[in-house]
């Protein structure tokens, strides 16, 4: 995540501020909902870094296999991603 968790915070107080000055939502609680926000941003911005995470052990796993093919590793890790997102349904 190439984010910071300063500027998920604002972007999660700006959003809840717009939604709520349009009339879009109400709350009673407004810094808790903020909070969350935060939370379930901070979550979906590091899909990614998961992923990738992944991709790096299930090659750690078949590193062997690889040099007796003579596979690259990063045409491995691109195809492995590209297959891992393409199961989970995720947009990065």
């Amino acid at each position: 995540m190439n984010l910071l968790r300063e500027h998920v915070a604002y972007m999660a107080q700006q959003t809840v501020k717009r939604l709520s000055a349009a009339g879009l939502i109400q709350m009673e609680q407004p810094e808790y909902l903020k909070d969350v926000m935060v939370a379930l941003l901070l979550d979906e911005l590091s899909v990614e870094d998961r992923i990738n995470d992944e991709v790096r052990k299930i090659l750690e796993e078949h590193d062997a296999e690889m040099k007796d093919m003579g596979a690259s590793y990063e045409e491995m890790f691109k195809k492995i991603k590209k297959q891992l997102v393409r199961e989970r349904s995720v947009i990065l």
